[in-house]
């Protein structure tokens, strides 16, 4: 690893910015102050070829979570950060991983930097964003997710990759393999902690952790800050500097959120006509055979659309995905964990066709539009039985939304999401 920032530092005294000792244990121990947040990526010390990168990439200057957290964690130290999808993690975390791999060689199988993901598109999201700045430092990077050939995966690791990104589950089945092993690894992240215990993740991660050295470093992000990742964090952070520096879904100012009232009856021609609007929209429903079902309708409809849900392979899933983000798909119809953690750029429009149960798995899926300061809006379908458990989700999630009753072919639904009629004539599946 890099010299210069391979060792903690001290404790240092106690200061006024937002920190925390180790929760838990370890309460009463002095809180280890933040460094101070820096408007500028020059003033980091970064390696000039990783500046250099950054401007070539256009990206110049720091969003605030970037800014917040990079000091702390070039300096080794274990970071908590809180901010949502969309809020510039990637490179809050990805930045310290390519500064602290440069110029440094993994030996085969044994990655020195490792980054935990809940899903495989997450997975292959945050490789993207960061092969840039790697291979601007000669760093390998590796992604490891399932319903991928083992044997491809397994011939990288053996190559060396200083950075591996991957899914809890598969790089399990490659450390039991002896594919990989985590002795090396000195900087850990976990991203999109809470969506990753929520998912049922917990018992991997732990095993994966209690392999990688006790004196490593630990950068934990999360969309939220709450007990499902409280155990990770008593557990394997040491005196981390604590980060929270965005809104919450549903306090970002430039999102509308809207409870659209329909009649059963109205539901599917009314979520057809949002679907026929222009540009691009996310439409969420709870299970996979709902979405199969809701793409199909909207093919015979005319309007082009693609699904994305853990029962399709991950050619399938990855290729919808492509298709969506370059528009030549502007409807993408998911379930709430599929869609976990993706970015699409331009996505001006979520619509939960079906509610969501819980009020985290409403911000989750409202995070994938609104980001980065643009606007967006969140529409969800309610029919009567249902308004009563939507109106308490709405309190749990912080919402206030606007209310209105919708039928097909008006002009409310219009002005609300562009809606508009379907051409009628079918089109071949994406």
């Amino acid at each position: 690893m890099n010299s210069t920032h391979q060792t903690r530092r001290p404790s240092a005294p106690d200061g006024e910015d937002s920190a925390s000792g180790r929760h838990g244990a370890s309460r009463s121990a002095p809180a280890v102050p933040a460094l101070p947040a820096v408007g500028s990526f020059a003033e980091l010390g970064l390696p000039d070829r990783l500046l250099a990168a950054l401007t070539a990439e256009g990206v110049t200057v720091p969003f605030p979570i970037q800014g917040a957290t990079l000091p702390s964690a070039l300096a080794g130290r274990d970071v908590l950060g809180r901010g949502r999808t969309g809020s510039g993690k990637t490179l809050a975390f990805g930045l310290a991983l390519v500064t602290r791999t440069a110029g440094t060689r993994a030996a085969p199988r044994r990655p020195l930097a490792l980054v935990l993901v809940p899903t495989r598109e997450l997975a292959q999201q945050v490789a993207e964003a960061l092969a840039p700045y790697a291979r601007a430092v000669g760093s390998r990077l590796a992604t490891v997710v399932g319903g991928t050939p083992l044997s491809r995966q397994t011939y990288v690791l053996r190559k060396g990759a200083e950075i591996v990104v991957a899914t809890p589950g598969r790089l399990r089945d490659l450390v039991v393999r002896g594919d990989c092993r985590l002795d090396r690894v000195a900087v850990t992240v976990l991203d999109e902690a809470d969506q990753m215990t929520d998912m049922g993740f917990a018992p991997q991660i732990a095993e994966l952790l209690d392999q990688v050295p006790a004196g490593g470093q630990r950068l934990l992000f999360s969309a939220t800050l709450d007990r499902s990742v409280d155990r990770l964090v008593d557990r394997y952070l040491s005196d981390p500097v604590v980060h929270s520096v965005d809104p919450a879904a549903g306090a970002v100012t430039t999102m509308e959120h809207h409870v659209l009232h329909v009649h059963p009856d109205d539901k599917q021609a009314a979520t057809a006509e949002i679907a026929a609007r222009t540009g691009l929209v996310i439409m969420f429903l709870e299970t996979q055979h709902a979405v199969d079902r809701l793409t199909g309708d909207l093919l015979a409809r005319g309007v082009l659309a693609a699904a994305l849900h853990g029962g399709k392979s991950q050619p399938q899933r990855s290729r919808a995905l492509a298709r969506f983000r370059s528009g030549q798909v502007p409807v993408l119809v998911a379930t709430s964990v599929a869609a976990r953690g993706i970015h699409v750029d331009g996505l001006d429009l979520v619509v939960n066709v079906d509610p969501p149960a819980d009020p985290k798995d409403y911000l989750h899926r409202s995070g994938r539009t609104a980001r980065a300061g643009n606007p967006g809006s969140v529409v969800t379908l309610v029919t009567p039985k249902q308004r009563r458990a939507t109106a308490r989700l709405m309190s749990a999630a912080g919402v206030e939304p606007l209310v209105t009753r919708i039928r097909p072919g008006e002009a409310e639904l219009r002005r609300i999401t562009g809606a508009r009629t379907p051409s009628g004539v079918p089109v071949p599946g994406a």
